[in-house]
């Protein structure tokens, strides 16, 4: 008899778990459409330029540049797709290996993601200031040192607009 009270009083706490918001939910990209859009970097070192798509078929691509003067110094393919519950932030950097990193906390302004065995980085923020401001800061270790290289985009005209 016991057993059963017990069994009861469990089922009747997950129950009510559930029903209060005690499990979590899925993350959606729903959750990161602040991040739509053309965004640019400017610094004394060149101009990096970040689009991201809207949400179709559950993924969102984005494509980055890097331009020094007139010459293309870099440039990634980036698709953040809905995988088990999370969100996935699939990176293909020029000259280099893709890296898949997957989502450790979403809000309605920010969205972080974690690869820790990646060389680096292993961990990538990303959170909107406002409608005209996003930052994106790469952070892990790097040589034994911990390191973090931060950008702050702002709002750009998508070409062909």
């Amino acid at each position: 008899m016991r057993n059963r009270s017990a069994l009861a009083l469990v089922s009747v706490a997950v129950l009510a778990s559930l029903a209060w918001g005690g499990a979590s939910e899925a993350t959606t990209l729903a959750s990161v459409t602040w991040l739509e859009g053309c965004w640019e970097y400017v610094s004394s070192k060149g101009t990096i330029e970040e689009n991201w798509t809207a949400a179709r078929g559950h993924t969102m691509i984005g494509v980055s540049r890097t331009v020094r003067g007139d010459s293309l110094f870099g440039y990634e393919l980036l698709i953040l797709r809905e995988k088990n519950d999370r969100l996935a932030y699939e990176a293909h950097p020029s000259g280099q290996a893709p890296a898949v990193f997957l989502s450790t906390e979403v809000t309605d302004s920010t969205a972080v993601f974690e690869d820790l065995k990646h060389d680096f980085p292993q961990r990538l923020r990303y959170w909107s200031v406002g409608a005209d401001s996003l930052i994106a800061r790469l952070e892990g270790s790097m040589g034994g040192a911990e390191r973090r290289v931060v950008f702050s985009f702002r709002r750009a005209r998508c070409a062909g607009r």
